[in-house]
């Protein structure tokens, strides 16, 4: 039986590897992608935490609705866990957090 938690940490160094032979402007193109995918993995879970907050407030909403909205938020945040920690090894190897301005900013 594999350990779940050394093959996460088998794949956390291999990510890491793959960055560190990267070029910084290689880098800083991930990074940027990954940043604005981050944000909009934010906007779409606060729409969906807002919605079963809503609900939750809601009398007439079923517990089969809460449940499945509840579930839903769970396994977005988990998600955008592991997003985070891939975004973060990436700006660990880049070694700076490149400016990204938010959409409008223009």
């Amino acid at each position: 039986m594999k350990d779940a938690s050394s093959s996460g940490a088998r794949e956390k160094i291999g990510r890491q590897s793959r960055c560190g032979l990267m070029q910084k402007s290689e880098l800083e193109v991930l990074a940027v992608s990954a940043i604005l995918e981050h944000r909009r993995l934010l906007a779409a879970d606060q729409a969906v935490y807002d919605e079963w907050s809503r609900a939750s407030d809601d009398p007439s909403t079923s517990s089969s609705v809460l449940q499945t909205l509840q579930d839903e938020y769970i396994a977005r945040q988990k998600k955008s866990e592991a997003h985070q920690e891939n975004l973060s090894e990436i700006l660990d190897a880049l070694g700076y957090v490149p400016d990204v301005p938010f959409e409008g900013d223009d």
